[in-house]
Order: C-alpha cells, then sequence, then structure tokens
C-alpha cells in the first residue's frame, strides 16, 4: 500500500514518526513535503496529499500540522476523500471501520510521538467493515459532496 504524507512546518517532527511506522507494516510513503525549511500553510499541502489520494495515486495519507484541523478542512474539500481528524486510536479505528475514512489527520502539537504510533498503528491496522449502516452513511456523505440533501438518499445493499 502507498500511503501520501504531508504536513506543515509545525509537522515535520511528527511526520518523521508516521513514516517510520508506515515502514513498520511493510508499506511504502510518499513524502509530499514541504521540502523547504521556514513557514507553509497547511491547505497547500492538505490538498496535494488528498489529490493524491483522490486520483489514486496513493491508497491513503497522513495529514500533520498544529491541530490537525487546518488539513482536515482542506482535504475534506477534495472530492472522494473522507479525512479524519484523529486523537487518539479509538478514533482511528472509528474512522476506518465506520466511515472507510482514507486520510488520517493528525495534530503534531498536541500529540507526542508514543501517542501519534498508537493512533498510526490503529489507522494502519483496521479496514472498512462495510455493514450495512456504514455504507448507508457513506453513500449519504457522497450526496453532500455532491451537493445533494442526504436525507433524500435511500441505497439499497445487500
Amino acid at each position: 500500500m502507498k500511503v501520501a504524507v504531508a504536513y506543515d512546518h509545525r509537522g515535520r517532527k511528527g511526520a518523521d514518526c508516521v513514516k517510520t511506522v508506515i515502514q513498520r507494516h511493510g508499506h511504502e510513503y510518499i513524502d509530499l513535503g514541504p521540502r523547504e525549511d521556514g513557514a507553509v500553510d497547511c491547505p497547500d499541502f492538505a490538498y496535494v496529499a488528498a489529490t493524491a489520494v483522490a486520483q489514486h495515486e496513493a491508497d491513503m495519507a497522513v495529514l500533520l500540522c498544529t491541530t490537525g484541523i487546518g488539513m482536515s478542512l482542506s482535504a475534506n474539500k477534495v472530492k472522494g476523500v473522507r479525512a479524519a481528524r484523529c486523537c487518539d486510536e479509538f478514533d482511528a479505528r472509528a474512522a476506518r471501520d465506520r466511515f472507510d475514512a482514507n486520510v488520517l489527520c493528525l495534530s503534531a502539537e498536541l500529540l507526542g510521538e508514543k501517542v501519534l504510533e498508537r493512533i498510526v498503528d490503529a489507522w494502519l491496522t483496521n479496514g472498512f467493515e462495510g455493514r450495512v449502516r456504514c455504507r448507508r452513511l457513506i453513500g449519504k456523505i457522497r450526496a453532500i459532496e455532491e451537493g445533494r440533501d442526504p436525507r433524500q438518499v435511500v441505497e439499497k445493499h445487500d
């Protein structure tokens, strides 16, 4: 599996930890920067990584910024992306198995390396359970993404 990793200037140190965890799980990471030192804007890097996921150049992405909020808000604007800001392992498991989230957003300032490791471990070892209710919820999220009222979506599942 290919995992895109992007971050702002505050997330650089945490990104090194994340890349190590990805490799430990036997996956490949694509470092999408930034390449330069100094302050950068998180939406720029969220867009690049989220687009890589949406265009199937990466299977998933992990994004880090000061709080994880800016990355999450930005990545979720890319069609086909379901980005989740996770603060612990429970969040990461729920994002994957209930919502099939394909982008993980993390706070580089609030989470220490051990917590980052546990969250990324949970993210990489859990998959989408595919329950009927979860598929329906994802269908409603897609409807919103397409500008439709999710209350009007009735999806039939096996």
